[in-house]
């Protein structure tokens, strides 16, 4: 049965060839006479040099006639012209007999075996732990494409796999990777996809190949990296636990804070919640109509560079609703009110601002933001962190909660017990990781 095997013999890897049964010559024979080189699977290249001849194969002592049929006591032929294309005349060891042709492949060095690259053609190194039992397919895709000559290509290092070599590939991603090869059938389905994407413009009977194409990708298994989440596990507890413990602390001593004090503190605590934002600037000036005044007490910039604006109050108990009904409906606190409607001058005139603004901005804060990065004024959206809501009742909950679905467009209303409770919904999701 014809075969490729790999065998390890002392300190050397042995690449194993057998011919299939119903062939009479020997084809490897015939190419490395006539071509110098023989092929397997479009990835192993081996030369006469690399060829493993069996002992006796040279006996001089034996008679020159002898033919094909004919042995000695070792069971081994020997011919004085070794490398005739005769088909009489073939140099045959032991492994020949059963029709096996053998070549060196790697030498072992200190527990890796270091594959020849001559014959995987290849300019870096490969190096294979000893405990791995070699097979054909570490080196060969399902579509004769060689493996280490394809990773050769995206690389410019020696590569090691298997062991405990810092710096080896481990042998089961390695695997995986080969698992993950495309088959004939993915490239199949994906070149139809493609020739589809662009026929069915043009023509109304077209196969959805693309559908076809994707709905196969999803039922295959999707690579799976590093979970970064079990990764940062810890380190995500602590932060929110430290930030949860300082909240509470902050809010059981909120009179010993100063009211700019009480604001740069929250607004860590705000950035660490929404890390979007990736820089703050407090009491920013702008030119509005001609005129310098302050604006905003603090701006928020995310990645993109768009802004927001936030005000920041104390805790005061009884800042949300009134006490009081009117016509059966509990009422905004004038603190509420007035702070709202602070934010909305603030958004408005933003909006005014324009690409002037947007420029001027840009220009003041430039030491302060990324070599590139520019002030985007586009529909900013406000937020508002004041007050308790956890003393209020269950009708004042009820209104509260439409005041703040009124503005969800606009500002986002955050009671400092929202802030609790997000914390410890967090916490709790994550321990449950």
């Amino acid at each position: 049965m014809e075969g490729i095997d790999f065998s390890k013999r002392e300190n050397e890897l042995i690449f194993i060839y057998t011919l299939p049964s119903y062939l009479e010559d020997n084809w490897v024979e015939f190419r490395l006479e006539e071509k110098m080189e023989v092929a397997f699977k479009k990835t192993f290249y081996f030369t006469e040099k690399d060829r493993i001849i069996g002992e006796g194969d040279f006996d001089e002592d034996l008679d020159s006639d002898v033919s094909i049929n004919e042995s000695n006591d070792k069971g081994i032929v020997s011919l004085d012209d070794p490398f005739s294309l005769d088909d009489s005349s073939f140099l045959l060891n032991e492994s020949e007999e059963n029709g096996s042709n053998e070549f060196l492949f790697g030498v072992k060095l200190d527990h890796y075996y270091k594959l020849n690259s001559d014959v995987l053609k290849t300019k870096n190194d490969f190096y294979f732990h000893e405990s791995i039992n070699f097979h054909v397919r570490h080196f060969v895709a399902e579509t004769r494409i060689s493996i280490l000559a394809f990773i050769d290509r995206l690389i410019n290092e020696d590569v090691y796999i298997g062991g405990d070599r810092y710096g080896a590939m481990p042998l089961e991603a390695y695997e995986k990777m080969i698992k993950d090869f495309p088959t004939t059938h993915d490239k199949k389905l994906y070149a139809q996809a493609r020739v589809s994407s662009t026929i069915k413009n043009y023509f109304e009977s077209t196969e959805d190949a693309e559908f076809k194409f994707n709905a196969y990708r999803n039922k295959k298994e999707s690579v799976t990296g590093t979970d970064l989440i079990k990764t940062f596990k810890e380190y995500e507890l602590e932060k929110y636990d430290t930030i949860l413990e300082k909240l509470i602390k902050m809010l059981k001593s909120e009179e010993s804070y100063s009211e700019d004090k009480w604001q740069d503190e929250i607004l860590q605590i705000i950035c660490l919640l929404y890390p979007k934002y990736i820089f703050t600037f407090k009491t920013v000036y702008l030119n509005i109509e001609g005129k310098s005044r302050r604006f905003l007490d603090f701006m928020l910039v995310d990645s993109e560079g768009n802004i927001d604006v936030i005000e920041i109050k104390k805790p005061f108990q009884n800042s949300i609703m009134n006490k009081g009904q009117y016509r059966n409906n509990y009422i905004p606190h004038k603190d509420l009110t007035g702070t709202i409607m602070q934010l909305e001058k603030y958004i408005f005139h933003l909006n005014r601002y324009g690409a002037a603004g947007e420029k001027n901005l840009t220009l003041r804060y430039r030491n302060d933001l990324p070599h590139g990065l520019e002030i985007s004024i586009t529909s900013p959206k406000g937020f508002v962190i004041m007050g308790r809501n956890d003393n209020l009742n269950k009708e004042q909950k009820s209104d509260f909660e439409i005041i703040k679905r009124k503005y969800k467009n606009v500002i986002d209303i955050i009671t400092y017990d929202d802030l609790l409770r997000r914390l410890r919904f967090t916490i709790e999701q994550i321990k449950k990781i």
